[in-house]
């Protein structure tokens, strides 16, 4: 019964063992597809690099170009100025200079103008209200040109003596009156002149500078003997753009100075005003005002 039974169990063992040996025999063979499906899995990441490495350098390469464009660029002011000789680099300061200059008056003689206004609304509020000339020329802001022509048609009246006296009272108000009057009106027009000689001149400076561009772009493309259209649009845009800057130049010192000389009538227009109501109160008490001085 024994032997029996172990038979049966030695032939399941053995079965059992024989299945076991078949079990491992075909799982061998899965894992033999994955090594090598694995064996190119480690060689894949090999080409990653590759592939990263080779990612960046595509970037550099618009760099590459832009800095190109960049360099052989033949126009502009940079391109001006590097390729540009002492003339022609003299020549852009001296735009420069007078445009600068032309802008600074432009706004200095704004200020004073405004500032004139403002002396002139406080002139009309204090100074006619005073009990004497001498009271109101001293309620009056120091620099003020009101203050100026008052002490001035004060100085006149008390200086009327000895040869001076001779001359007619009148007449000597008048003429000390007159002249504080053209010297304001001189002072107004400080720096004007400096406006019109740049509308003026300017636009001449830039043509100098395009002449002189242009002749030394020529003697470069003859000696070259090029005269392809992409060698000659270069340097004569460059000499070019002369001539734009002298037109830039110009054009704001014109309107500046036809804006300003227009500002300085109505200016003058009070101040001569002033002037002639001042003469005729130092006229009519002329030895109370003197007195009082």
């Amino acid at each position: 019964m024994l032997k029996t039974i172990r038979l049966p169990a030695l032939v399941a063992a053995a079965c059992f063992a024989a299945a076991t040996a078949l079990a491992q025999l075909a799982t061998p063979s899965p894992p033999a597809t994955p090594p090598a499906v694995q064996a190119p899995a480690p060689a894949a990441p090999a080409p990653a690099p590759a592939i990263a490495a080779a990612a960046p350098a595509p970037a550099p390469a618009p760099a590459a170009r832009k800095a190109t464009e960049v360099v052989d660029n033949p126009y502009g002011l940079e391109a001006l100025w590097r390729a540009g000789d002492a003339v022609a680099k003299g020549t852009l300061i001296i735009l420069v200079i007078m445009s600068m200059g032309s802008w600074y008056i432009i706004v200095v003689k704004l200020f004073e103008q405004f500032k004139l206004g403002a002396q002139a609304r406080a002139m009309n509020k204090s100074f006619w209200t005073a009990p004497s000339v001498k009271e109101g020329a001293a309620g009056l802001k120091e620099g003020s040109p009101f203050r100026f022509i008052a002490e001035s048609g004060l100085e006149a009246t008390s200086r009327h003596t000895g040869l001076l006296g001779h001359v007619d009272l009148n007449t000597w108000i008048s003429m000390s009156i007159q002249r504080a009057i053209e010297n304001v009106q001189s002072r107004l027009q400080d720096g004007l002149a400096f406006l019109a000689t740049v509308g003026s001149t300017a636009p001449f400076v830039g043509l100098f500078g395009t002449v002189w561009g242009i002749y030394h772009a020529l003697t470069a493309i003859g000696i070259a003997g090029q005269a392809s259209i992409d060698r000659v649009a270069g340097p004569v845009g460059e000499a070019l753009i002369m001539t734009a800057i002298g037109l830039a130049v110009a054009v704001p010192a014109v309107l500046g100075y036809n804006w300003l000389v227009r500002r300085n009538k109505v200016a003058m227009e009070h101040v001569r005003s002033f002037g002639a109501d001042l003469h005729a109160v130092l006229l009519s008490a002329p030895q109370n005002n003197g007195a009082k001085a």
